[in-house]
């Protein structure tokens, strides 16, 4: 799952993409309204984390907009006003949740879980909370994975690799693809992270089942699919 932080706060945008990464979650960050306006218009988010004061835009005027244009994808917001009016206004303004700062990351974590538990049930959004490929199975929100009713436990990297394999079922992906979107790297820092974590996951999802999923498709990348 794919979620937008808009944080004009260089320090604050890095420990949350962190604290996000470290269960699993991609993220991508936009510094202002206006680039948060832009980056939620396009696909692919499964949730927005708004504060409220932003540069060019503020976030309660972003989520009005993208709510009038029909754009319905969970939206919590973070602010540091805490009052009742400020609260409700910006549940009003579209917002789904509003966290006050500062905040347990736990906390967080479990309003997290708790907007994705809910578009899961139909709420509009259309947010694909289980991945399956073959009798392999993930879980997005329990964050769980099995095969054949067996249950895997993978590291958080290894889940986001997986899910995004997942994700493009079939398609062949190349090391360039995971690099940018399960590590967030957009460049080649020249290192075998990818192979590494590949070997891994093969180990853990292919190893003692018969049938091979995991494949190497020389010269272009990974793909996953039931074997021949």
């Amino acid at each position: 799952m794919k979620i937008l932080l808009v944080e004009d706060d260089p320090a604050a945008a890095a420990l949350l993409q962190q604290g996000l990464s470290a269960l699993g979650y991609a993220s991508e960050i936009a510094r202002n309204g206006l680039e948060g306006l832009e980056k939620a218009r396009s696909a692919g988010f499964d949730l927005w984390v708004v504060d409220i004061m932003l540069p060019k835009l503020d976030g309660l005027s972003m989520l009005r907009t993208l709510r009038s244009e029909g754009i319905h994808t969970p939206a919590l917001i973070l602010s540091a006003l805490g009052e009742v009016d400020e609260r409700v206004e910006g549940l009003r303004a579209g917002g789904d949740d509003y966290l006050v700062k500062p905040y347990a990351f736990s906390e967080l974590q479990a309003r997290i879980e708790a907007l994705l538990r809910r578009s899961s049930r139909g709420d509009g959004y259309g947010t694909e909370t289980v991945l399956e490929v073959a009798d392999l199975r993930m879980d997005l929100i329990a964050r769980k994975v099995s095969r054949d009713g067996q249950e895997i436990l993978l590291k958080p990297r290894e889940f986001r690799l997986l899910e995004y394999l997942m994700r493009h079922a079939g398609q062949v992906v190349t090391r360039t693809m995971l690099l940018e979107n399960v590590w967030d790297y957009y460049f080649d820092p020249q290192t075998n992270v990818v192979d590494v974590h590949i070997s891994r996951l093969r180990q853990q999802i292919d190893k003692t089942f018969p049938v091979t999923l995991l494949h190497t498709v020389r010269g272009e990348g990974y793909t996953l699919r039931p074997g021949e």
